[in-house]
């Protein structure tokens, strides 16, 4: 049941309910029915206000924020416990029992204790009569037959306000399960400084859903035989709520990056593709338009050629960018690696490349590193600049692939290129 809980109005702008379906959807979370909307059931959140004021089981108050704590102060810390009003101004609480205990059983923490008598009547609904939110997902639990609640355990302290409602309205509650939050690995609650402050921003660092899937699943759970990597189905056949910890999980980054590069490198080389596309129609659509417009056998020799170096999707495009654009531009490199003294060994390499035959991995290796030993060369002194001048950059899938994937003609055109600048 997905339901979307927006009494709040100033915080549920189409644009942030729009955030929360965009984030389900790309993580392939789906529901069965909704999205529902909690504030378009206000009137049926009023009926049931008014059946427990009719009943006694609620009271119009006026007190405000300062009388209930001088109320408190002067009954020993007390919940606040107010008198019925119905005066202008007033608020409606819900009454809570003076003696005994309500208990949540979580089915992560086991049974929670709450005496009843430190706990304030709590408010329901505001004097305008619009309900607050404990009162209203009560309501809509109980009419939705909602089965199980699993939040974070910092809803802990609402849930016995919860049952408040439940109670009064005759009807059981839904079974509870509060989840631990999570921290950084400095301890610390999970914050933007941690590198994982939406979902839309793992998406954007080039995360893939099944991995975000994957590793969220193991925060705070595990198997019994401390398998890490599962797919959706085997998630759902072994995980079981009662094996969750109570203690906080820690979200480490670099363990998420590590399964997501499993993920990406063991996944069908079209998906590979295919994520990339994505990834360029929502970050880079000049990029996209290039990747787009080579032939199937280009992006299909480029992905292959990168599957196994890249731990995100946004590190493969920086790649294999050189074989759908120009080079890039990156005088660090240029300067770090190309001099005049290099002019003769990248000549006789393009005069090798352009004359070779068959042209491809094993061909362009063997002529590359024959032509560093009759040079006298190490074969890295003539390979690094030939990267350089055909990728702009000192870092590249393989050298002896990036020359076949790019193919004769670009590669002698790039080496020229270079040798005119020299």
């Amino acid at each position: 049941m997905l339901r979307i809980e927006d009494t709040d109005r100033e915080r549920s702008t189409d644009a942030n309910i729009e955030q929360i379906l965009d984030a389900l959807r790309w993580l392939e979370l789906d529901w069965d029915e909704g999205p529902l909307s909690q504030f378009e059931r206000a009137d049926r959140h009023r009926e049931c206000l008014e059946q427990l004021l009719l009943s006694g089981a609620a009271y119009r108050d006026t007190a405000g924020g300062e009388e209930v704590r001088a109320w408190k102060a002067e009954h020993g810390n007390r919940g606040y416990r107010g008198e019925p009003s119905e005066a202008e101004g007033a608020a409606v609480r819900l009454r809570v029992p003076d003696e005994g205990e309500t208990t949540v059983t979580d089915r992560i923490r086991g049974e929670i204790r709450f005496e009843n008598r430190l706990q304030d009547d709590p408010v329901i609904a505001r004097a305008d009569g619009s309900v607050l939110y404990n009162f209203a997902v009560a309501i809509d639990d109980a009419d939705m037959q909602i089965s199980d609640v699993i939040r974070g355990d910092d809803h802990l302290s609402n849930t016995p306000k919860q049952l408040y409602v439940f109670t009064a309205l005759g009807t059981d509650p839904p079974r509870y399960a509060h989840l631990p939050l999570l921290h950084g690995p400095d301890g610390k609650k999970l914050s933007k400084r941690h590198g994982a402050a939406s979902v839309q921003e793992l998406r954007g660092a080039g995360y893939l859903p099944a991995a975000v899937r994957n590793y969220l699943a193991l925060l705070g759970w595990g198997t019994s035989d401390d398998t890490t990597l599962m797919d959706t189905d085997e998630l759902i056949r072994r995980f079981a709520i009662e094996d969750v910890g109570s203690t906080s999980a820690i979200f480490d980054v670099q363990k998420l990056r590590w399964v997501n590069g499993r993920f990406i490198r063991e996944q069908p080389l079209e998906d590979y593709e295919a994520a990339l596309a994505a990834h360029l129609q929502r970050s880079d659509p000049g990029a996209a338009a290039a990747f787009a417009g080579a032939t199937p056998a280009q992006r299909h020799e480029a992905c292959a050629i990168v599957q196994d170096k890249a731990q995100t999707v946004t590190e493969i495009w920086p790649l294999i960018g050189f074989l759908f654009e120009s080079p890039a531009d990156d005088p660090a490199a240029w300067g770090k690696i190309m001099r005049p003294e290099l002019k003769e060994p990248l000549a006789a390499a393009a005069a090798r490349l352009a004359a070779l035959e068959p042209f491809d991995v094993v061909a362009v290796e063997h002529a590359l590193r024959e032509l560093a030993e009759g040079l006298g060369m190490k074969p890295k002194l003539l390979l690094q600049p030939i990267r350089v001048a055909i990728t702009g950059t000192t870092i590249s899938p393989g050298i002896f692939e990036s020359v076949a994937a790019l193919g004769r003609e670009r590669t002698v055109e790039r080496i020229e290129a270079a040798l005119a600048r020299l």
